[in-house]
């Protein structure tokens, strides 16, 4: 199953995204879930991140779930709110 995590950063956390930065790829990298897509979400000026974007393959949602809560962006209290919801993907145009 396909599984969207959405999540949007505390206001003015950008120092503390940047001081965990590094760990949390290599959280991700050595992941036993595939991540199909992830990256930061932009604010307006297209540079400053304001949250995260994944899409993981799993057996469940409930392992996403203990996955996100082990990330070193959320056990640094880097996201404010967290969205954790099944994904169909119905269109993928990447090449």
């Amino acid at each position: 199953m396909k599984v969207a995590v959405h999540c949007i950063d505390h206001p003015d956390a950008i120092d503390i995204r940047l001081a965990h930065y590094d760990e949390h790829k290599a959280y991700l990298a050595a992941g036993k879930m595939r991540t199909i897509i992830s990256g930061p979400l932009l604010a307006a000026d297209g540079a400053t991140m304001i949250g995260s974007l994944f899409v993981f393959e799993a057996s469940g949602v409930a392992e996403v779930e203990a996955f996100n809560a082990a990330d070193p962006f959320n056990r640094s209290g880097v996201w404010a709110e967290i969205s954790i919801k099944q994904f169909n993907l119905r269109v993928d145009n990447r090449e």
